[in-house]
């Protein structure tokens, strides 16, 4: 799974990707300040199964503090994007294709209303950050239009000849944008182009098939940021009028960046997604003025510094993924004794002997039960699992 972190420059985007992954990156308040891209590891968090069980488990990747598990995720920062980026501008197709493996995408935009078109700082409430959605959409939906067109002509000519079902057809020539023969079918019919020949296609009717092609295949989620600047809040309070279509949630990653880094120095305890910090170490005269600033601007008056919220909400609900627990043994353990040692994140719905293929493939190949830990009821390969289930998978050795 990779998320992808986009948006214009000066945004707070790579203060959002630092914030999640901890990464020694350049920040800067001009275009282009990351021009490769970052990847790094952020943490989707759960609660812990461990403290059902009354144990305290071991992670092999990742981390567990006061029973909240923290799931590593790829995440990759691509540079701030620019109108226009669809036809090459500020390297715009470049950034663009750094994006085509990402699983969804989280769009980083300055709620305040402080960054521009062209993305410079300006003042607070200078701008609207509902242009920013929109403008993001379009060299999205056009980069979609440009990457189905390039081989459309040639390919629609020979899927009509040989009269391949157009489902079928697509989803061969466009699996890399990470298409299913069934969504294929289900776009076909949202818009309306199931029984048309696919070289009789108008432009238009192309464009509509990317957008929604674009959509299933990059589901995007809004990051609201700079949640603690004037205008903000009530800035945000309309997106989610304008855009209720869109997963919008507010946050200030430059307060969690902060928090994070006291949390390392030791300066105070910091869990990530809390409404709280605790300190810890001495503070100098400006460290506390800091940290004082987000209690009061931050953490009291939103809950949360929102970025954690933002990672699990792109990661469990926007790509519908739930956790899962595989263990060897009955008490919980791998075959070395650590105690729940490894999570997964996989799809909604998928079955137990997905789940086994995912742990390892000889457990899949080898599958002859698995043991739901929670109610320790024996089940079989097509058992639907749920978020948190603790699974013991029994194979042919």
């Amino acid at each position: 799974m990779l998320i992808g972190v986009v948006g214009k420059a000066n945004t707070g985007k790579s203060t959002f990707f630092k914030a999640a992954t901890l990464m020694d990156i350049e920040i800067a308040n001009y275009p282009f300040a990351t021009i490769k891209p970052n990847q790094g590891i952020g943490f989707v968090s759960v609660p812990c199964v461990d403290k059902d069980f009354g144990v305290q488990c071991d992670p092999k990747i990742g981390y567990c503090r006061e029973h909240q598990r923290f799931i590593a995720v790829d995440m990759i920062d691509v540079a701030g994007l620019v109108p226009g980026a669809h036809e090459g501008k500020g390297m715009g197709l470049e950034f663009l294709n750094d994006l085509n493996q990402a699983d969804c995408l989280i769009h980083v935009i300055d709620a305040s209303g402080s960054t521009n078109e062209g993305g410079e700082p300006g003042a607070t409430g200078s701008y609207d950050p509902a242009k920013d959605i929109a403008f993001l959409e379009e060299e999205l939906d056009h980069w979609y239009l440009n990457l189905l067109k390039k081989p459309w002509e040639k390919f629609a000519r020979a899927t009509a000849q040989t009269n391949e079902d157009a489902a079928k057809a697509l989803h061969k020539q466009f699996s890399g944008l990470g298409s299913t023969e069934d969504m294929i079918k289900s776009l076909l019919k949202q818009t309306s182009l199931e029984n048309k020949k696919l070289n009789e296609w108008s432009e238009k009717e192309l464009f509509a098939f990317a957008k929604a092609l674009r959509k299933h295949t990059k589901p995007m989620i809004i990051a609201a940021n700079k949640l603690d600047l004037p205008n903000a809040q009530e800035n945000l309070k309309k997106l989610k009028e304008r855009f209720p279509e869109h997963t919008i949630v507010g946050c200030s990653a430059v307060a969690e960046l902060a928090l994070k880094e006291a949390d390392k120095q030791q300066s105070v305890t910091y869990l990530p997604g809390d409404d709280h910090f605790d300190v810890k170490g001495e503070l100098n005269e400006q460290q506390q003025k800091g940290l004082d600033y987000i209690k009061t601007n931050v953490l009291e008056e939103h809950g949360s510094t929102g970025v954690q919220d933002v990672i699990n909400t792109a990661t469990l609900d926007t790509l519908d993924n739930i956790a899962v627990w595989p263990v060897a043994t009955n008490k919980l353990t791998d075959k070395d004794g650590n105690v729940l040692p490894d999570v997964f994140l996989l799809p909604a719905k998928s079955t137990a002997i997905e789940f086994a293929y995912k742990v390892h493939t000889d457990f899949g190949k080898n599958f002859i039960r698995a043991i739901h830990l929670q109610t320790k009821k024996t089940v079989g390969k097509d058992f639907a699992l749920h978020h948190r289930d603790v699974i013991e998978i029994v194979a042919d050795k």
